[in-house]
């Protein structure tokens, strides 16, 4: 049996080429409803200064979501939450089943790592031009888990092709999110979809279900959250 000495521990997130980053961006979904004026949550978020999406929820007509981005998690226990527990987001009611929480993170392919990591995500959820989202969160069984690094590989890539051909369609761009031990039901990944419209969204989660990693991999996926972006901070 080996002693800790022989465990090489490495929690940075690595790129092409030997590259490597200590940064990483978190993202937090917190769902609520009981709104009837928007207004007043738009100017708190725009008095805040903070990274984040102000979403209509389409299967709530007085449902509402926001979504808060830092590289430092002590945001979300701090500036985001008396952000949101204060008037006018205070006398809302909360929905904590509907909540999402991950982090970025790197495969070992990504020629830049930064861009990757930060970047690309902000750009993604912030920008006007696509303002249909669709959030959720999976877990993979552990059959997924037991296969060998080539094994995964190959499963991965079938679901990337898909995923990159509506990206490069302008149908559908994704944010993946890792939420090993932060989500409250044990799940592996937190998934957004965004775009023009949400027919292509619905179109490449009905697409994804034909895949080996869906088909057999998945082991629980959802719940849902679906809206469209009535405030987005703006891009810096």
């Amino acid at each position: 049996m080996g002693s800790a000495d022989d465990v090489k521990v490495d929690v940075r997130e690595h790129g092409a080429g030997g590259t490597f980053s200590e940064r990483r961006l978190f993202m937090q979904l917190q769902v609520f409803t009981g709104c009837v004026d928007a207004k007043p949550l738009v100017r708190a978020l725009e008095a805040s200064g903070h990274d984040a999406v102000l979403y209509r929820d389409a299967a709530d007509p007085r449902g509402l979501a926001i979504l808060g981005m830092h590289e430092d998690p002590a945001f979300f226990v701090n500036g985001f939450r008396e952000l949101l527990t204060v008037e006018p987001f205070g006398g809302l009611a909360h929905r904590p089943t509907l909540a999402m929480f991950g982090r970025t993170y790197a495969s070992g392919f990504e020629a830049d790592l930064d861009d990757w990591l930060l970047r690309r995500p902000r750009r993604t959820a912030l920008s006007p031009a696509w303002p249909w989202a669709i959030w959720y969160p999976l877990r993979r069984s552990g059959a997924f888990a037991r296969l060998s690094a080539q094994e995964q590989g190959a499963v991965i890539r079938e679901h990337s092709v898909i995923g990159r051909a509506y990206g490069d369609a302008d149908l559908a761009h994704d944010i993946r999110l890792a939420c090993h031990g932060l989500d409250v039901n044990d799940n592996d990944f937190v998934i957004g979809l965004v775009g023009r419209g949400l027919h292509p969204l619905s179109h490449l989660v009905q697409a994804m279900r034909k895949t080996v990693q869906t088909a057999q991999y998945i082991r629980s996926l959802g719940p849902f959250f679906v809206g469209h972006a009535l405030w987005q901070s703006p891009l810096r």
